[in-house]
């Protein structure tokens, strides 16, 4: 793996927000559940249900990193998995921060499929290798993303020794 990296600034990040809401609105896509892939997946949710007034929001945890470059063999949902009868004939926006693999979005595309009246997925970066191509990126790009809210270790009690985070390492 390169050492090179993308770096996405929390400033930047609402911009590429704003712009890729913008494009899933030029679109005429209008969801009716935005589903946040968690926990990078989170941050993306919450900016493009504000920027595009969708106000019901569901989470699912999927694990599938364990650190930089290193996945568990598949990824696998986390409970409590959501129930997939509440996305019934609805138009749902899979959102997430990357789209590297694309185990994770297939799992969670796959989840809906059955289910839902429409699937897209938006993602703020995606790499040429995904499983999944997203119908909604912000940038294409090989390197490893720095994201600002995995880049520095997590906070811990004053005193208490910090190891860095192992998405940051």
């Amino acid at each position: 793996m390169s050492d090179v990296r993308e770096n996405l600034t929390y400033e930047r990040f609402g911009d590429a927000i704003r712009e890729l809401a913008q494009t899933i609105a030029d679109d005429g896509y209008e969801p009716d559940i935005v589903l946040s892939i968690a926990r990078g997946g989170v941050f993306v949710a919450g900016g493009l249900a504000y920027a595009l007034d969708c106000k019901n929001i569901h989470l699912v945890n999927v694990e599938f990193y364990t650190g930089v470059g290193t996945t568990l063999d598949m990824p696998v949902m986390l409970a409590p998995v959501p129930n997939a009868i509440d996305f019934s004939d609805k138009k749902v926006l899979i959102a997430d921060d990357v789209a590297d693999t694309g185990k994770t979005l297939k799992l969670v595309r796959d989840f809906c499929l059955d289910t839902v009246a429409e699937v897209r997925s938006a993602v703020i970066y995606e790499k040429s290798h995904s499983l999944v191509k997203c119908e909604y990126v912000w940038k294409r790009t090989e390197e490893w993303i720095n994201f600002p809210w995995s880049v520095l270790p997590p906070c811990r009690k004053s005193g208490t020794p910090i190891t860095p985070s192992k998405d940051a390492l």
